[in-house]
């Protein structure tokens, strides 16, 4: 399931394709053509949402065309939708089997650092797949 935010193409003589976000003001990015502007469009919103999913920021609603346009800044602009992947937030329950010792090591650790034993071991595992080039 994914959540659709509305993206402004503009092009300057002597430019790329600059793209805007009016639900997200300070997220831009640029593509040397049409089809690696959208591309680009699309990686730097889902970074930009997934950050703040991970910051506990909620989303924007996102604007209906006709509140973008009517904004005079926007005349010179082309609107598309943005399609943003919107994460699952059900937890599954797991049962998984480590050495004691490693239990109580992550207990204790987690603990002093305000963590449960599953958020620690959700951070673990994010982190190692991000630093192993894995998109999670």
């Amino acid at each position: 399931m994914s959540q659709h935010y509305i993206g402004l193409i503009r092009k300057q003589p002597d430019s790329d394709y600059g793209v805007s976000f009016p639900d997200f003001s300070g997220v831009i990015t640029a593509g040397i053509d049409l089809d690696d502007a959208r591309r680009m469009a699309q990686e730097a919103l889902a970074l930009h949402v997934e950050g703040m999913i991970e910051d506990g920021d909620p989303l924007p609603v996102p604007s209906t065309l006709e509140s973008v346009m009517a904004d005079g800044e926007n005349a010179d602009a082309v609107a598309f939708l943005v399609p943003v992947p919107t994460p699952s937030r059900r937890s599954v329950r797991l049962n998984i089997t480590l050495p004691e010792n490693v239990v109580k090591d992550i207990d204790r650790y987690a603990g002093s650092r305000g963590m449960t034993r599953s958020a620690f071991l959700l951070k673990a595992s994010v982190q190692a797949m991000a630093e192993g080039g894995e998109t999670v």
